[in-house]
């Protein structure tokens, strides 16, 4: 399957973290950039993606990382203890596609929280944006 046209997209938010995109098809996309960002900035970046989520009314996000660099244990921790848990109770997301970076130590801080992460949030790894886009597309609201 080939990639979704990014006509279709529309960039809410950016800031050194990478942009924040609503797909017409549904779901918000986390672009990250392969800057070296401070905790304040990944803090940012995901409460303006719940605040899309919420408010465009879904609940399937597609997490491009490319080049992203591996999150410190004190974002890894917010995301599991803060952020997941209220994105599942105020945008109902249920299920996030991760398409890898190609750096194996951001492969395991990624790992670091799937792993950890609240189980009503479903989490599915891809090595290519069309597959993690078809898996996404092919899960309910």
């Amino acid at each position: 399957m080939a990639a979704l046209l990014p006509d279709r997209e529309t960039v809410y938010f950016r800031n050194a973290a990478g942009r924040v995109v609503f797909h017409a098809a549904g779901f918000v996309r986390l672009a990250w950039s392969a800057e070296r960002i401070e905790l304040a900035d990944l803090q940012a970046f995901y409460e303006q993606a719940l605040t899309l989520l919420v408010g465009v009314g879904v609940g399937r996000i597609l997490s491009d990382h490319g080049q992203r660099q591996p999150l410190p244990a004190a974002a890894q921790q917010w995301l599991i203890d803060n952020w997941i848990p209220r994105a599942i109770r105020q945008a109902h997301v249920y299920y996030c596609a991760i398409v890898e970076g190609n750096d194996p130590v951001h492969r395991l801080s990624t790992q670091g929280v799937v792993g950890r992460a609240p189980s009503d949030m479903q989490f599915k790894r891809f090595s290519n944006r069309a597959e993690a886009e078809a898996w996404l597309l092919s899960q309910g609201e």
